[in-house]
């Protein structure tokens, strides 16, 4: 996963989750490179992902250099690109904090998801 300076990075989030754009707010602060997409109710974004508004509910994607990613793949690519965050990219992508992270991950994913669940339209 290559972040230089001049690749393109567009974030999905789910700006109506209160801890999601409290994070979201704070990554924006970090950079200004990034690209930061609301999902909700953007079919636009359902187009650009290929994916359907619960799928986009359910994790945060990214898109860097036209290949998407998601969950704990879509934070290391904002990670890597974030100077003050850069470090915890390192962490994370080895391989055993690596696993960790990603079932911590699906965890909290599935619990913001259901307490986001109904503003899935589809």
């Amino acid at each position: 996963m290559n972040t230089d300076k001049n690749d393109s990075i567009e974030v999905f989030f789910n700006d109506s989750c209160s801890v999601c754009r409290m994070e979201i707010n704070h990554y924006k602060k970090q950079s200004s490179s990034i690209k930061w997409t609301d999902i909700t109710n953007n079919e636009s974004a359902q187009l650009k992902t290929n994916k359907d508004s619960k799928s986009l509910l359910r994790r945060l994607h990214t898109i860097h250099n036209q290949k998407l990613y998601q969950g704990i793949d879509a934070f290391l690519v904002v990670w890597k690109t974030l100077p003050n965050y850069k470090w915890l990219y390192y962490i994370v992508r080895t391989p055993v904090i690596y696993h960790l992270g990603y079932v911590f991950y699906e965890i909290i994913a599935s619990i913001l998801y259901f307490k986001n669940r109904h503003q899935d339209k589809s």
